[in-house]
């Protein structure tokens, strides 16, 4: 695969390293564009249709989690690397809970880089070794019976997660009823149910926990 033509906007707070970052990568990759805040992170992906998107996890305006969260309803082709100065498990499992493929340091070489920006893009998932294991304590065996979440997906009903895995996607309580045959009001009441029984707060929240569960 020819490497230019992969599409990366780059989602960094510190112009000095989005300036670096380009300098190394652009005779390799094709970068579309690059932002340094949640907001302008999401008109620029949404502009200029990347590829990948290489995403740092702490950025003014909510964090690369928000940005992530906002463009992954909107287009779920686009892949994301995090590429942080943090290697704390929260960020980590945070991140890929929320989908995106790959997670790894600023200390890697561009080579590395390269290598991890064409690995993701082609659907590997990535990943810096000392953070491996961070994302096989949180996703190995798949949860096996017993654990806690699988306790928490059994307090729903059969109706309550065909409604989550929906709500989960993207539809809306009208569309969801129309698939569901059911009215938005059964919806409406279904989905508070949900987020009450996982004591989750809003879809956000929701679209987190079912894709660290393989539920999308």
């Amino acid at each position: 695969m020819n490497s230019r033509a992969v599409k990366v906007f780059l989602v960094d707070d510190h112009n000095l390293f989005r300036s670096g970052v380009r300098a190394e990568l652009g005779p390799h990759v094709t970068i579309v564009g690059d932002a340094g805040d949640v907001d302008g992170a999401i008109q620029g992906i949404e502009t200029t249709k990347p590829d990948v998107v290489l995403l740092d996890v702490h950025l003014p305006g909510g964090g690369g989690l928000a940005v992530l969260q906002a463009i992954k309803e909107r287009r779920p082709d686009v892949c994301f690397l995090a590429l942080s100065a943090s290697d704390a498990a929260e960020d980590v499992i945070r991140l890929i809970r929320a989908g995106a493929r790959g997670y790894v340091t600023k200390t890697i070489a561009t080579p590395d880089l390269l290598d991890a920006i064409a690995r993701v893009h082609a659907g590997d998932a990535v990943f810096s070794p000392r953070l491996a294991g961070f994302v096989l304590d949180a996703f190995a065996g798949g949860l096996p019976a017993g654990t806690v979440a699988d306790e928490e997906l059994d307090r729903l009903t059969t109706r309550e997660k065909e409604v989550l895995r929906h709500l989960a996607r993207g539809y809306t309580y009208r569309e969801i009823g129309t698939r569901l045959h059911v009215s938005v009001k059964t919806i409406e009441t279904h989905a508070s149910s949900v987020l009450r029984k996982l004591q989750l707060s809003n879809r956000h929240e929701l679209t987190a926990w079912a894709a660290g569960r393989d539920l999308l």
